[in-house]
């Protein structure tokens, strides 16, 4: 599958659903995708990606940004405490602010520097215990929180468990969303996006799809 084939079936998913032309965002999940896969996208006209860890981030799209400043990078894996610092300045929207500590790190970073990218609160609507992720019942205090930090909440996000009907888990993430004024969604990978997107996905996060499978780093 093609970037543009899936920039078409995202078209039609809208169309489908009655929205509005380029109402949802492809964040290209290059997280250990080698560059020249990564370049090869960027060619295309793509400026939208997402990592999992700060750590690759770093080694990657500084590089990339010197050639394409207009990168628009999604951290979308778990952030540690001590790379908070590290993620606000390469990154430009944070999906997974999962816990009041966090929470507060990206508040008293913020004040310092000035700025703060977009976040998204990560609801772990299956309540999995080896996943991140407030559980729904706790998620509209943590909105309330974090807002009170004046943080930059622009919507939630969730990975559905692998093993349960997505749409089910879309839903309630969507249901919750609305009930706090929040209009973001990140909500959807290779396999269903199409089914978040009828349920008001606003970004989808694509990367085998695009990439084709990924090539674990040499040990």
């Amino acid at each position: 599958m093609s970037l543009q084939e899936i920039i078409a079936r995202i078209a039609k998913a809208e169309a489908a659903a009655g929205r509005p032309k380029g109402s949802v965002r492809l964040i290209a999940v290059s997280k250990v995708q080698p560059n020249d896969r990564v370049e090869a996208v960027l060619k295309q006209g793509h400026r939208c990606f997402g990592e999992n860890r700060v750590q690759e981030a770093a080694g990657k799209w500084p590089a990339f940004r010197e050639s394409y400043p207009d990168i628009d990078l999604h951290l979308i894996g778990p952030l540690q405490t001590n790379k908070a610092r590290q993620a606000m300045e390469l990154c430009n929207a944070i999906h997974s602010v999962d816990r009041p500590k966090l929470a507060k790190t990206l508040a008293r970073l913020a004040q310092e520097v000035g700025q703060c990218p977009d976040l998204f609160i990560q609801v772990n609507t299956g309540e999995e215990a080896q996943k991140a992720g407030v559980i729904p019942a706790e998620a509209d205090d943590f909105v309330a929180e974090c807002r009170s930090l004046d943080l930059p909440v622009r919507g939630l996000m969730c990975i559905p468990p692998v093993d349960e009907e997505p749409a089910l888990h879309f839903a309630l993430l969507a249901k919750i969303a609305v009930r706090n004024g929040l209009d973001g969604l990140s909500m959807g990978m290779s396999s269903d996006f199409e089914t978040a997107i009828a349920l008001g996905a606003t970004h989808v996060r694509v990367g085998s799809a695009i990439f084709g499978d990924r090539v674990k780093p040499e040990e």
